[in-house]
């Protein structure tokens, strides 16, 4: 399949699915700050401690998500997998937080699938790629 037909298979528009990002990031910087030290502050990590650990990795691509940039999008998939594997470990070991992990896990998982996309199909539109583009052969 090439590139024009991928593009004609998409869904969603780059717009919604940056949208759709978006949401899942905000929803993460919000609610984890909110979760670990409103909500169910933990009793073994100190407030500046929690909020570095789970707030800061977030901000890290916050330009680059508000301007568009495609290859953020894809970086900042590393950062959401933090949340990912937070979210159910603590599912597993915290059954009195399942609620908070699996809000975690959905906003997370939202990030996750809009950055994915966008970045895919951002990337296309652009004409980024990747790959290294294979030399046509004369003949």
């Amino acid at each position: 399949m090439n590139k024009q037909s991928d593009m004609n298979h998409q869904r969603i528009s780059t717009v919604n699915l940056k949208r759709i990002a978006l949401v899942g990031y905000f929803s993460l910087l919000f609610f984890m700050p909110l979760w670990l030290v409103v909500l169910n502050p933990s009793n073994s990590l100190s407030i500046p401690l929690t909020l570095t650990m789970f707030t800061l990795p977030l901000l890290f691509p916050l330009k680059g998500l508000l301007q568009g940039n495609p290859y953020t999008y894809a970086w900042a998939n590393f950062i959401v997998l933090i949340y990912f594997l937070h979210s159910l470990t603590t599912l597993w070991v915290e059954p009195s937080d399942r609620l908070w992990a699996s809000l975690e896990l959905i906003f997370a998982s939202i990030m996750f699938f809009g950055c994915s996309y966008f970045a895919k199909y951002r990337g296309q539109e652009l004409g980024l790629s990747i790959r290294k583009k294979k030399k046509e052969k004369i003949e």
